[in-house]
């Protein structure tokens, strides 16, 4: 299983449309039936807002979603603490409430998080600055992160 960030599943949906490339979709579909997609609810959402038709796709698809349980929100605060994030002032550089929630269902999931966010060469000295990728790489979080490509490219599928 894979828990996917609103990133990576808009591009997939905006740079491998699903006219063209029915082959992945259809692929994908199948590992949303394995569950071996899901995804956080607030990614859903944010899905929803930036791509209503990728949304209907997924929701049709039965896309597992994962509410926010009690394990979950309590590992959002300790990593929003540890970054230094103090009465909700995000960075507009830096991650956000949802990604620290995306990430800490990762964690708590033991799985590998599906992000497009931008990797941070150097991350930014400033832990409340860094994107996804730079969150996860803190030894006390320590989810493992890979990009859409990455993520079916890894699987030796192909396409036709």
């Amino acid at each position: 299983m894979r828990v996917f960030d609103t990133s990576s599943i808009i591009h997939g949906w905006d740079n491998y449309p699903l006219k063209q490339f029915p082959p992945l979709w259809d692929w994908l579909s199948d590992q949303i039936d394995a569950e071996e997609i899901v995804v956080p609810k607030v990614a859903l959402i944010e899905v929803s807002h930036i791509s209503p038709d990728c949304h209907k796709w997924l929701t049709a698809n039965q896309l597992k979603v994962i509410d926010v349980s009690n394990d979950i929100a309590n590992e959002a605060i300790r990593i929003k603490n540890l970054i230094g994030i103090v009465n909700d002032n995000y960075h507009p550089k830096g991650v956000d409430e949802n990604d620290i929630i995306i990430i800490a269902t990762a964690r708590i999931l033991d799985v590998e998080l599906v992000t497009d966010e931008g990797r941070q060469a150097k991350p930014p000295d400033v832990t409340h600055k860094r994107k996804i990728p730079s969150v996860c790489d803190i030894k006390t979080v320590k989810v493992d992160c890979i990009d859409f490509v990455e993520y079916f490219k890894g699987s030796g599928e192909v396409f036709k």
